[in-house]
């Protein structure tokens, strides 16, 4: 299982909010490309880059932080955050994404999705289901839809989709454990590589998603509040 931790940008800096509340954000560091370069001293190959401020504004903001991160460190980074339209897709390869994650471009807008789905295939493009009470949740999770996560995995996996990112929100950034039922109804109704987000807490979280046939974890917050050092994770990857 690939070991994913996460970078979430506000106003150019490292933060975490606690269930996607903008207003709970929690600063970690100034200097995310500082942050990325101890996770690759650490072992890490993998890194998750969320553009918070494109989320919200519903185009892409932060590209020169990937850019960054892409050029001076060897991770590979998977993308996502506000990109809605075909050249904000252009914008986030050309600065150095591996991969990018749609989440409400694919509720809202799914003849672009499957468009970009077609152009750059699945290895490419991740879907992002995050979800509240099983609904999927749009627009850095300020929107509510009637879209239930299971339906609308299985829907995407017919149309091609490969990875899926399925955050419960609830969860996410309650250190409080990973939505292990939701995950294992997802993979016994679909053959997804399911990258299990939101509740990490402690190295047991992540060996238990593990087992359940996740293809991949991300965490966030247990990091930067140590309940997980990187040495740990360093053991694990």
């Amino acid at each position: 299982m690939r070991i994913i931790p996460a970078i979430d940008i506000i106003d150019g800096k490292c933060v975490r909010l606690t269930k996607g509340d903008y207003d709970t954000k929690k600063i970690y560091n100034e200097n995310p490309l500082e942050v990325a370069k101890e996770f690759e001293a650490n072992g890490i190959q993998y890194l998750h880059l969320v553009d918070l401020d494109g989320a919200k504004s519903k185009h892409i903001v932060n590209h020169k932080i990937l850019e960054s991160i892409a050029s001076k460190t060897n991770l590979k980074v998977d993308f996502g955050g506000g990109l809605k339209s075909d050249d904000d897709l252009r914008i986030a390869f050309e600065s150095g994404a591996q991969q990018i994650t749609g989440g409400s471009i694919a509720a809202n807008n799914p003849e672009v999705f499957l468009k970009w789905l077609e152009k750059y295939g699945a290895e490419k493009i991740i879907l992002g289901a995050d979800c509240n009470n099983r609904k999927i949740a749009t627009n850095g999770w300020l929107e509510a839809s009637e879209l239930d996560v299971v339906d609308f995995i299985k829907d995407y996996e017919s149309k091609g989709i490969d990875y899926v990112i399925c955050t419960d929100i609830a969860k996410d950034g309650m250190l409080q454990g990973t939505s292990n039922e939701l995950y294992k109804e997802i993979l016994s109704k679909s053959k997804v590589k399911l990258i299990a987000s939101g509740g990490v807490a402690t190295i047991k979280d992540l060996e238990l998603v593990k087992a359940l046939g996740c293809e991949g974890a991300i965490l966030g917050k247990a990091i930067y509040e140590g309940n997980i050092s990187l040495k740990e994770l360093q053991k694990l990857c």
